[in-house]
């Protein structure tokens, strides 16, 4: 019996040291302690069942923790399938929209960053903020049909400086889409700066009136984005867990802010009018 049972306690030493996190990847030396000892086992299970490389297991552990998932709601979101790392945008999707897979066609719908190439970065900078933020609405106003483009499939451009009205306040959203695969108003918040969890109040408010005033009664809760200059990933995702309205942070970058070899890659901004033009006329 005794031998028994140093075979077994031996079996599973070799197994627990065979699946170490430190043999399975070099990159496991990265892992974040609290991060990793912030979940619990089962937590940990659902995330090993589910998972394909060390990359993903991070990930999830990840946003387990900011998000503060229960069991249940990670096993829910690992099934409707893991959205990639290197593209998602911060955002509280998973804990404010109450469809499992319409929070993922989110979570994937919207990138981390995106490039508007047609940003004059020179004029903006000679600007004062408010201003800033104006020159850039008007630059995509003046590309719409890039900018959705730009966005991905299935949005509809519904205005932009959206005048929405509440107990005698007014407010004026920057940009207001619909987004047809998702069901829902989309509002946009544009900031030429870094991001700033005040942000996130004002946009939670435009959300809130859309929602009680202008959404329709088929439609699905508006959802909110933050298009901003630039972003600490990790903290706008802890500044946007607690919030109960649909919200994301993305950011953007002009051609400026590409390498150089990089910018001279790209088709200049009036060779594309000229090809668009033409198209147009090919067409009619």
């Amino acid at each position: 019996m005794a031998s028994n049972l140093n075979a077994t306690t031996e079996m599973s030493v070799v197994v627990c040291d065979t699946f170490s996190l430190a043999k399975w990847s070099p990159t496991a030396s990265e892992i974040n302690r609290d991060e990793f000892l912030g979940i619990s086992f089962s937590h940990h299970m659902e995330i090993l069942h589910k998972t394909k490389n060390i990359d993903e297991v991070l990930f999830c552990i990840h946003e387990a923790v900011v998000h503060q998932w229960d069991k249940y709601t990670l096993r829910n979101i690992l099934k409707a399938g893991i959205p990639q790392p290197e593209h998602s945008a911060p955002n509280n999707f998973a804990q404010t929209i109450p469809n499992t897979k319409s929070a993922m066609k989110a979570i994937r719908m919207f990138k981390d960053e995106y490039l508007l190439d047609y940003i004059n970065v020179e004029d903006i900078d000679a600007q004062e903020k408010d201003v800033d933020e104006r020159l850039v609405e008007q630059r995509i106003i003046q590309n719409i049909k890039r900018f959705i483009m730009t966005l991905g499939r299935d949005f509809a451009f519904v205005g932009n400086q959206y005048h929405l009205e509440i107990y005698g306040e007014e407010m004026w959203s920057d940009l207001l889409f619909f987004n047809r695969e998702l069901n829902a108003l989309v509002a946009v918040e544009l900031k030429v700066g870094k991001f700033k969890p005040a942000y996130l109040g004002q946009l939670n408010a435009y959300l809130q009136v859309l929602d009680d005033k202008i959404r329709k009664p088929h439609e699905n809760p508006s959802i909110g984005i933050v298009l901003c200059k630039s972003a600490n990933q990790a903290y706008a995702e802890y500044a946007i867990r607690d919030y109960n309205k649909p919200m994301g942070v993305t950011t953007y970058k002009t051609i400026a802010d590409m390498p150089e070899n990089m910018q001279h890659i790209l088709p200049d901004i009036e060779d594309l009018k000229k090809l668009m033009n033409e198209e147009n006329d090919m067409e009619i």
